[in-house]
């Protein structure tokens, strides 16, 4: 595993040369140039594993060691939209015929795999957005399909009715409960920034499905919201148009550890939001579900959710280049900062202790920048030291 250098790059040579040539002060001048002070950085990153083609978004860790990512097909040259890390190269998974666009096949094939998740039970789970490139959803293309990792093959498809999964919906981030129901439940955000966002709510033995909180406040965008990343504002900005703000609705998605509540938050929001999962699997209507959310206060801007056994709520700051973590005290703390976790992403807390996240430089794509693409590669896999304990409820 390769550690990301903290030095900063040219500063200390540019400072110096200017030092160097400037003329001594008082007879106890140094003839060595101070370094100026910078940003700390936090915790101890280590780079897992390096992505050279396009760009990740999720990643999940097995209960024994093995990892998961994918690459949904936003625009970049996409061969496999799932893939293993093994020995640092991203492998495709299950294999490459499924993991290739086939639109004519998309009920059988992976659109494009927005998140990938190891279950409790040890069995990863597949979300395809089903939409490539953000547009309308490809006929038979949402889903959420399960692998069984002892032998890698699939063992179950769960598809979405058109009254839950829409034409403008965007399927970002999934957590499952196998405690709850006769197989399990999950829980799915749709953070459309076309369309209604709200959650899904799966039952994983007989697939039927329900969309609740459709429009509601807790789950859209923040009306004019404008983040700073890399110190300048992030809009979205495309030739000959005039600039929007982000409308990215609910997307980080975690659940506490006794699995009572669900926590998620919109993209474009600085909030935190929670809402009872009995009333999600039980309520009757909308209105009652919506009786039991609870703002959970402020938080930097995020993307990612995660949550451990210890009780805590770990978020994504990618303003920041930073992971915080949310305390049972109601207070947070800084869990890792580094300026080379440039839009950290999805968070996949691994039994070894480690928090493992993806950081993809999704602000430096070309729709943010008037079509020039200002991304570097390589993306990286980082992983991170928590001492921390993954939330793993079932029977």
């Amino acid at each position: 595993m390769q550690r990301p250098t903290h030095a900063p790059l040219g500063l200390g040579l540019l400072v110096g040369l200017l030092i160097s040539c400037a003329p001594a002060v008082g007879s106890g001048a140094s003839a060595k140039a101070a370094a100026l002070p910078q940003t700390q950085t936090t915790g101890e990153l280590e780079q897992v594993a390096s992505f050279t083609g396009p760009m990740p978004t999720g990643v999940t860790v097995s209960q024994n060691g093995r990892i998961f990512v994918n690459f949904p097909r936003w625009g970049d040259p996409v061969a496999s939209t799932v893939a293993e890390v093994v020995k640092g190269q991203a492998v495709p998974y299950p294999n490459a015929e499924i993991t290739a666009l086939d639109r004519k096949n998309a009920a059988e094939t992976f659109v494009s795999v927005q998140s990938v998740v190891v279950d409790p039970d040890n069995r990863l789970w597949v979300l395809d957005t089903g939409s490539v490139n953000f547009a309308p959803v490809v006929e038979g293309g949402p889903k959420l399909v399960g692998i069984d990792l002892a032998t890698n093959k699939i063992f179950k498809t769960i598809r979405f009715p058109r009254d839950v999964v829409l034409p403008t919906t965007y399927l970002n981030d999934v957590r499952f409960d196998l405690s709850r129901g006769e197989s399990g439940v999950a829980y799915i955000t749709d953070s459309s920034d076309s369309g209604p966002n709200g959650l899904i709510v799966v039952d994983l033995a007989s697939g039927t499905s329900r969309r609740l909180l459709n429009n509601h406040p807790s789950t859209r965008a923040v009306r004019n919201f404008l983040p700073f990343v890399e110190g300048r504002p992030l809009m979205q900005r495309v030739p000959n148009e005039p600039p929007q703000y982000l409308g990215l609705g609910s997307d980080g998605i975690a659940l506490s550890s006794d699995g009572s509540r669900l926590y998620y938050c919109p993209l474009a929001s600085r909030r935190l939001y929670s809402v009872s999962t009995d009333a999600l699997l039980g309520a009757t209507t909308s209105a009652r579900v919506a009786a039991t959310v609870r703002d959970e206060g402020m938080k930097p801007a995020s993307d990612g959710l995660e949550s451990d056994a210890e009780g805590r709520i770990y978020a994504t700051a990618y303003e920041h280049n930073a992971i915080v973590r949310l305390k049972p005290n109601g207070l947070y703390e800084t869990v890792a900062s580094d300026p080379h976790m440039l839009w950290p992403d999805t968070m996949s807390l691994a039994g070894d202790g480690y928090l493992y996240f993806t950081a993809n430089q999704l602000h430096r794509q070309p729709n943010y920048h008037n079509g020039e693409d200002l991304r570097k590669k390589p993306y990286s896999l980082f992983r991170t030291k928590v001492d921390a304990s993954p939330v793993r409820l079932r029977k």
